[in-house]
């Protein structure tokens, strides 16, 4: 069981100018993911948005233009401050806002933060242009860039005292990390595609004819696409259904911060099933009120207890 005490109320004022650095770069950069976060007391918001920063310099190194063997090392350098926040070197009048606030949410929560070098170990896969033959081989990549985050998360979040089978809460949390990633995958397909990146696996692609590419708005002549969206949907959905155990696990407003999220993505799948040739043409996305409406869903416990009936039938 993972567990989590509330840590004091009070923080320096170095440290919650870092906070509201962090939280800035959230509500600007990650608009899925602040949906789920509002839900949350304010320090388990604060580390949240602490993790994500950081997370988000990994991620706009491996995005960004410069020269591969420049982002091989921008990426060692950015190991090296999350060496020094594991160290406890990092004090409330360091320069950089983004350790200041990981350093404190680490000394306040149990987080894993080994799942960061996991980040750093995915966005360096990128950067050396990998790609995935099979599903076992990406779900490697998807453990490190997303499952990995799950299991940060969880850090943050706890478990309920009592939970049942909450030993196995990071697995689920990971689970549910490579639902999001892949839902993610199918969204960005023509968008990765341009950037000279293929992350579906070449198994599938192969299968439904779709080995040459998604250089355009259409699909590749005689290939079914369709078929292999469905096909990866469907494993999606499988990665959600198991991922989903972990909700009551969770308190309230953790609970509802995840079923937030994972509501989003949930509904983007839907979207991207109805008319999967969408992601040739453009990002799929969810307007603000539906996004509201899912964290409204999630605050009111409707996934939790949903899925805790679920659970109870398939011991049943």
């Amino acid at each position: 069981m993972i567990r989590t005490v509330e840590p004091p109320s009070h923080v320096s004022a170095p440290v919650l100018a870092a906070y509201r650095y962090c939280e800035a770069v959230t509500g600007q950069q990650a608009r899925n993911f602040a949906y789920g976060i509002r839900l949350l007391p304010t320090p388990k918001r604060r580390a949240m948005s602490a993790l994500y920063a950081f997370s988000r310099r990994v991620d706009d190194i491996g995005d960004g233009a410069l020269d591969d063997d420049v982002k091989a090392a921008r990426l060692q350098e950015t190991r090296s401050v999350l060496g020094r926040v594991r160290a406890g070197e990092v004090g409330e009048d360091d320069t950089d806002p983004v350790a200041v606030a990981l350093a404190h949410a680490a000394a306040q929560f149990p987080i894993p933060l080994g799942g960061l070098d996991e980040l750093i170990d995915g966005v360096l896969m990128d950067v050396r242009g990998e790609t995935y033959e099979t599903w076992d081989d990406l779900k490697v990549y998807c453990r490190c860039v997303a499952g990995a985050i799950g299991r940060l998360s969880l850090g943050v979040f706890g478990t309920e005292p009592g939970a049942r089978g909450a030993e196995r809460a990071p697995e689920y949390a990971d689970t549910l990390g490579l639902a999001l990633q892949l839902t993610n995958i199918l969204r960005d397909v023509r968008e990765d595609a341009e950037g000279g990146r293929t992350y579906l696996p070449a198994d599938d692609l192969a299968k439904f004819g779709c080995s040459a590419g998604f250089q355009g708005p259409t699909p590749p002549e005689g290939s079914d696409f369709a078929g292999l969206v469905h096909f990866e949907v469907r494993r999606a959905r499988a990665l959600f259904a198991e991922g989903y155990r972990l909700l009551p696990m969770l308190d309230r407003r953790s609970g509802a911060c995840v079923a937030a999220m994972a509501g989003i993505y949930r509904r983007l799948l839907d979207r991207i099933e109805r008319e999967p040739e969408a992601v040739l043409r453009g990002r799929v996305s969810l307007p603000g009120h539906e996004k509201a409406y899912v964290a409204v869903r999630g605050l009111s416990g409707l996934d939790a207890r949903h899925i805790s009936r679920q659970t109870v039938r398939r011991r049943a």
